[in-house]
């Protein structure tokens, strides 16, 4: 059922991508940055108003470290779109759960099993395969930028994971969050020209804020309550999600070997949930409690 949550939030982040690329022709990153946190401010403030949720937090070095994180990351994310073609951006960004399995087995001393990090490594191919990256050699910021993102936002995958283990509402961690991106969008926002307005701009901004609020709310819940190495990789259907989006909104026909990444993604994630639910090898000399959680 976790599972299920972290698609669902693919497909809620695959819906914001797609109001992203509609008022990027009006609005700068700094501007859609900004909203994005904005609207998702007040929708999880209305959510956990109607739920009676206090917005104190005893955690909130841990939820400042996450906010942080992922408003960082967000900007990274967003500048390297601005920098890069948009497959270069994405596949960069898509390497976070390659740093949260890298930062389980260093940071937290998890024993990470060879299919586990097969998986991982077969679904990160798919989506190179499928979006076809390219890179110019002046373009070294922007890829850096990229990279950033991928590395930062697993930090705050990991944040969250922690969060949940501590019995964090989801609605308070999403909030914090949405408050730290408006914040940090302000001076992004005002260091250019801001644009009106219209219907159109409107429900494409008020789209990135309440798609992204919700989608972080169901990713939230599943790095809570599932593996934390299957939800960050399950997070590669986003990339699926807007494939097919580009196929139906923009006539984007995908060629034969887009699909075959596609089906590499679907069996990695697969995989990398199957080899997770293996039951560890004991360890000889080691007793139970030294053997450690398996992800």
């Amino acid at each position: 059922m976790q599972s299920l949550w972290m698609i669902v939030a693919s497909l809620l982040f695959a819906c914001m991508g797609v109001c992203v690329k509609l008022g990027a022709g009006t609005f700068s990153t700094g501007e859609l940055v900004f909203y994005r946190g904005l609207v998702g401010l007040f929708i999880v403030a209305l959510i956990a108003r109607i739920h009676g949720l206090s917005l104190y937090t005893p955690h909130w070095r841990l939820q400042l470290t996450r906010a942080l994180a992922g408003s960082t990351a967000l900007i990274c994310y967003f500048y390297a779109i601005a920098s890069l073609p948009l497959a270069t951006a994405v596949t960069l960004n898509y390497t976070s759960p390659i740093f949260v399995t890298l930062l389980l087995a260093l940071w937290f001393r998890e024993r990470l099993r060879g299919p586990v990090l097969a998986s991982v490594a077969l679904g990160f191919v798919g989506v190179i395969l499928l979006l076809k990256p390219t890179l110019q050699a002046n373009q070294w910021l922007g890829a850096c930028a990229g990279l950033s993102s991928g590395l930062v936002a697993s930090i705050a995958y990991i944040n969250v994971r922690e969060l949940g283990r501590a019995g964090e509402p989801e609605a308070r961690t999403v909030l914090w969050f949405s408050a730290v991106t408006t914040v940090l969008g302000i001076p992004w926002a005002l260091s250019g020209d801001l644009q009106t307005i219209d219907l159109p701009g409107g429900a494409a901004l008020a789209g990135v804020g309440l798609f992204g609020a919700l989608a972080q709310l169901a990713m939230t819940r599943a790095y809570r309550f599932g593996k934390t190495i299957v939800a960050a990789h399950l997070a590669y259907t986003t990339v699926i999600f807007s494939s097919l989006f580009g196929m139906l909104l923009w006539d984007e026909v995908l060629p034969l070997g887009a699909w075959i990444a596609i089906v590499l993604i679907i069996a990695s994630g697969a995989a990398v949930s199957l080899a997770s639910r293996q039951p560890p090898q004991p360890v000889p000399g080691a007793t139970a409690t030294e053997g450690g959680r398996h992800d």
